[in-house]
Formats: C-alpha cells, sequence, structure tokens
C-alpha cells in the first residue's frame, strides 16, 4: 500500500495537469488547492515572467522596477517603452522577468517588500501585487510576523509562478507566464493578447471552455518564445486594478399603489399554491393506499423507509424521452407509491419492439434491445420474484451515472417472466467501444473521463445510498457509454450476496468473493481495477492471467527505460497519442485495485482524488 501511495503521489507530481486554476478570493484566509504550484521533477528552478499593472501608485517604469527590485532598463526594452518616468495609463500591462524556483514542494519567485505604512497581508497581496500570491500563502510565508503589520517590517514575498515539466517541454513550450485577471478579462481575450490557443490555456490550468474566471486571480500562460503583448485586441483599455466598471442606472419611481397590487397578487397565488400541494398530498396517499392493497400485495414492502428521497417520475402513456427527477420529503407512504410507478408495457408492445425477441435484437443473455416510440430501450428478462427486488432497489437511487429504469412488464402470474424497461445509451456497452473496428478508437480524454464517471458512479452506491450498496457485477460489459461518450452503470440490484445475475459470466473477480462468497464494497473495487485495465489496454482477460502477467513490471525490478517500454507495449495500440504520466497513474492505480488482499486496495475516495487530477 506504501508503493501504491508513494507511486501516485509521483504521478500526479509528473503530470502536465497538476498546474491548475485557483478561483477563490485573493484575500481568502483558506489554504486551496492550486494557491500554490507544485515542483515537477524535471525543472527546479528557470527564467520566466509575470504580468503587473500600472496603478496610480506604481505609474512609471521606474516605480515598478523599484518595486520589484530591479533595474529599469531591463523593463524598459522587454516592454517597448523608453522612459523610466514615463506616466503609463492606469491598467497599462507591464512584462517582469523573474526568476522561478522551487522552495520546499512549490514554486515560487522569491522576493522582499519592506512595509511602508499601517497595512495587512491581504491588502498588500491583493492591492500592491494585485493578486499574484493570496493573503494566505503570504501570511503562511510570514508566520513570525503579526497579522496587523507595521511599518518597517521586512516581509517575504512568494509571487505565483511555475516552470514547465517534462511533458510540457516535449510539446515546446518554454515559459509559463503568470497572469493576474481584472474584470473584462477572459481565457479568450487572453489567448488572443499572447497569441496562443484556447486550448493550451484551458489544458495547462485545468479550465473547461464553459468555465468562470474571476478578478484578482492569476492563470498560467503557456509560451513558446519570450511573451509580447499585443494591445490592440481590445477596442478600450483594460480598466485599472481595483476599479469595477459601473452603468449608471436611472431610478424610476414606482406607484405605491402597484407595489401594494403585486404584493398581495404573490401572498394569494402562494397561498392557492399551498393549499394545492395538501389537497394533492391527501389526494396521492388515499390513491397509494388503494393501490397497494390491490395487485401488488405479493411485493414486498421498502426494505427501510425513507422520508426524504429522490425519486423518477413515471412515464406516461405515449410519452417519450427519459423520466425526469422530483426532489421529493414526503411520507412513506407516499413514496412506496411513487415506487411502483413506472411505465407498465404489455408484452404485446415489447415483442413489437423488439421483433418477438429475435436473436438479432439479441445484446447479451436475457436482454435485447428494443424500439419503443422511436426511442431505443434496453429490456431485461427476469423472473417474477426478483423483478421486485430490482424495482426496489432503483426506488431509492437516482445518479446521472446510472442507467435509469423506465418501464415493468409484468407477467400473467408469478410463474411467467416479467420484463423491466431501462434506457439504452446509443454508443452500447463499453466493451464494444473497446473492441468493435467500426467505432471510432476511443481517444485518451474519453478513456479517463469514462474511468472517472464509473468511479462517480460506484462511489453514489457506496456512500450516498442508505443502506449502503454494493454493485457486485462491473465490468465494460455492464457499462454503457452515452451519445456523449459518458459512462453510466448498468445490472444494479441483479446480484446480492444471496445469488448472482441470470446467465452472467463474471470473469476475472475478486478472489475473496470468488472462494467465500464475501460480498462488500472492495469487491466493487477490485472490479474497477479489471475495467481500468480493459480501459487502457482495450484487451479482455476472462481469468485475469494475462492482465497478471502484464503488470508485474509495475512492481519494480525493470530498469526505467523497460519499465515505460513495457508500460508502452501494455497499452492500446489504437492510442497514437496520450500524457504517459497519465497512463502510468491509471495502471499504478488499477494495480493497487487488484490486490489480492481487500485491505490493501485503497477506497473509492481515493481513486476519486485521483482520477479528479485527470478530468
Amino acid at each position: 500500500m506504501i508503493y501504491l501511495c508513494f507511486f501516485i503521489l509521483v504521478c500526479l507530481n509528473l503530470s502536465y495537469a497538476q498546474q491548475y486554476y485557483d478561483p477563490t478570493e485573493c484575500a481568502s484566509d483558506a489554504s486551496y488547492s492550486g494557491s500554490r504550484y507544485i515542483c515537477n521533477m524535471f525543472q527546479n528552478s528557470c527564467r520566466t515572467f509575470l504580468v503587473y499593472r500600472a496603478n496610480p501608485h506604481f505609474q512609471t517604469v521606474s516605480n515598478i522596477s523599484e518595486l520589484f527590485q530591479m533595474d529599469s532598463d531591463a523593463l524598459l526594452g522587454l516592454n517597448n517603452l523608453t522612459s523610466p518616468s514615463e506616466a503609463l495609463r492606469a491598467g497599462r500591462e507591464v512584462l517582469i522577468p523573474i526568476d522561478c524556483s522551487c522552495s520546499g514542494q512549490y514554486f515560487q519567485a522569491s522576493f522582499s517588500y519592506m512595509v511602508s505604512e499601517n497595512t495587512s497581508y491581504s491588502e498588500i497581496a491583493c492591492g500592491v501585487f494585485e493578486g499574484l500570491l493570496k493573503s494566505f500563502t503570504f501570511r503562511e510565508e510570514n508566520l513570525s510576523q503579526e497579522n496587523k503589520l507595521k511599518v518597517g517590517t521586512e516581509l517575504l514575498l512568494p509571487l505565483r509562478c511555475a516552470c514547465p515539466d517534462k511533458l510540457a517541454s516535449s510539446s515546446g513550450v518554454k515559459y509559463l507566464v503568470t497572469y493576474p485577471f481584472v474584470e473584462g478579462d477572459g481565457p479568450i481575450i487572453l489567448s488572443q493578447k499572447f497569441g496562443i490557443s484556447p486550448e493550451d490555456l484551458w489544458a495547462v490550468n485545468h479550465l473547461g471552455p464553459s468555465q468562470t474566471v474571476f478578478p484578482k486571480t492569476t492563470v498560467l500562460v503557456p509560451l513558446r518564445a519570450p511573451p509580447v503583448l499585443n494591445f490592440n485586441i481590445l477596442d478600450s483599455p483594460p480598466p485599472a486594478p481595483d476599479f469595477l466598471p459601473t452603468n449608471p442606472v436611472e431610478k424610476t419611481v414606482k406607484n405605491t399603489k402597484v407595489k401594494k397590487l403585486y404584493i398581495a397578487g404573490s401572498v394569494l397565488g402562494f397561498s392557492l399554491l399551498l393549499a394545492a400541494l395538501i389537497a394533492f398530498i391527501i389526494l396521492y396517499r388515499r390513491a397509494s393506499k388503494k393501490w397497494k392493497s390491490e395487485k401488488l400485495q405479493s411485493f414486498t414492502a421498502l426494505s427501510s423507509p425513507i422520508s426524504c428521497s429522490t425519486v423518477r417520475s413515471p412515464l406516461k402513456s405515449g410519452q417519450t424521452g427519459r423520466s425526469s427527477p422530483i426532489s421529493s420529503c414526503l411520507s412513506p407512504d407516499i413514496l412506496a407509491g411513487l415506487k411502483y410507478s413506472l411505465f407498465n408495457y404489455s408484452l404485446e408492445e415489447l415483442r413489437r419492439a423488439t421483433r418477438d425477441f429475435n436473436e438479432e435484437n439479441k445484446i447479451g443473455s436475457l436482454v435485447y434491445r428494443g424500439l419503443i416510440n422511436n426511442v431505443e430501450v434496453m429490456i431485461k428478462q427476469m423472473r417474477f420474484e426478483d423483478t421486485s427486488h430490482v424495482i426496489d432497489v432503483h426506488s431509492k437511487i437516482n445518479h446521472i451515472n446510472i442507467l435509469n429504469l423506465e418501464a415493468v412488464s409484468y407477467g400473467e402470474n408469478h410463474l411467467a417472466w416479467s420484463y423491466l424497461v431501462f434506457e439504452y445509451p446509443s454508443n452500447g456497452c463499453l466493451r464494444d467501444c473497446l473492441s468493435s473496428p467500426s467505432i471510432t478508437p476511443l481517444k485518451w480524454h474519453r478513456r479517463t473521463q469514462i474511468a472517472f464517471d464509473i468511479a462517480t458512479g460506484i462511489h453514489y452506491l457506496h456512500c450516498c445510498t442508505f443502506p449502503s450498496c454494493a454493485h457486485l457485477d462491473i465490468n465494460t460489459r455492464n457499462i454503457f457509454v452515452t451519445e456523449n461518450w459518458r459512462a453510466k452503470l448498468s445490472n444494479i440490484g441483479t446480484i446480492s450476496a444471496f445469488g448472482s445475475s441470470e446467465g452472467n459470466d463474471k470473469g476475472w473477480v475478486a478472489p475473496e468473493y470468488l472462494l467465500h462468497g464475501s460480498a462488500s464494497e472492495k469487491v466493487d473495487i477490485f472490479a474497477f481495477g479489471v475495467v481500468l485495465l480493459e480501459l487502457i489496454s482495450a484487451r479482455e482477460d476472462i481469468d485475469g492471467k494475462f492482465f497478471k502477467e502484464s503488470i508485474k513490471f509495475l512492481g519494480g525490478g525493470a530498469s526505467e527505460g523497460g519499465f515505460l517500454e513495457q508500460l508502452r507495449s501494455f497499452m492500446d495500440p489504437q492510442l497514437e497519442d496520450y500524457p504517459l504520466a497519465e497512463a502510468l497513474c491509471l495502471a499504478v492505480l488499477a494495480k493497487g485495485c487488484v490486490e489480492d488482499d481487500p485491505l490493501h486496495r485503497p477506497s473509492i475516495d481515493d481513486i476519486m482524488k485521483v482520477l479528479a487530477r485527470m478530468v
């Protein structure tokens, strides 16, 4: 386990994605991931740059160079300026060359600052230095000083910076420029200003195309050449620090009577809505009690009453599309009614949907693909007594990474087959996505997202349901992939500690489950490790012998060159481009998951922490 933890830490430091964006306020008193950049193992120091903006207190190159303790001539040539005493317009950006080095485990550009007036850490960090460091980091670097700083106090100033790692350098990145945002900035404007692609900017900071950025936070700008700022991309200059533009709003005088009318209308509307809700609850309770006493008396009651749950709304006759979630804090009686509020198809409708259960529609043991109301569904044939258990489980879960149960079809009696109808994601099961030559090969970023989706679904079952639920049947044939390449778990509730799913070939499973039938959450962790190995290799190993032999190199003993070469030979040959550090992380994580001793396997929380760094 110590070996696994060490390798995960090394992988996280090696990964190019170790640089990421910290959206918290500059003056925040709490540490946050991304507040400082972790040192990598490729460079301990480098020459790079940061951006500072002229302001009324530091308006000339002479003032700014004094603040950063450097020769003003170094700034003039770099910023196309001629005179150190020239007054710069407020907000004019100035490139500052810095030496960035590793101190402890973090990169920083080390300066000193002499306090010239009574002030605080946040006023210096967020005001004087415009968010180029967080006040928490600043205070942490000067623990011997008081919070209320006195005139003449000399402080250590760790400005944010970073050096490219091996992966970044191999792609041509030579500089990571520290850039502080102001109001009106954004990743697109920033990419135009430095002449780089938005994708490069998003990748190095772990930003998404639709993610929000905030003033007085910083990002790293990856550059392949010394920085040159383009000031011509905006029609008007950016606002100066500490200035947030406002639009004058003309006040209008509203009629007092109209205001009172609005208030009265709102109160009346709310009262009517409340009365309708109470009436609905009363009627629904009566209906559910009557309904429960009829046809479904043979079904078991809810295994554990839940007073506040999330359930799915029923599909109505002729309705297409998916069920929508309804958040409910109603009584157990109402939930018992909602539990069985699935649309009930007739057997004839299912025969038409599957062309009379044609073999061509069969996608698994007792599982068929069908078309109902022009929507593809998955129809699972089950014994009547098992159907109620699966419905019971699905009535308590509702998650984006778990397949939706949408309808049911009961047999004529308890000896006949019953059928459950699930949504069917358009890209089919993960096993087919990895092995079918007719499907576009899964790119690396999609594989890491799928791994994270699977882990998120498992985390929900283990940690967010009551009582907690172990899946016990996780494999690439029970994981489905949506149109936008997101993963969903299926076969929830078809296996319990007392039996297995109908006709299921379990493949390589946890040894304690195979030998002793020991059913626990660690069985799912083992299965997740097998899925990870399939994700990165695209191979399927029924008994585990191939994977066991293939990942022996992760136990050490091989030279560095041979170690990486064995990893490359294990990877899916259809993967043309992937980060070697991330591939190593997934392989080491998978090895930890498939340990024979359940106590040596990581928890689902540990797995989520590793995968969250890659998506």
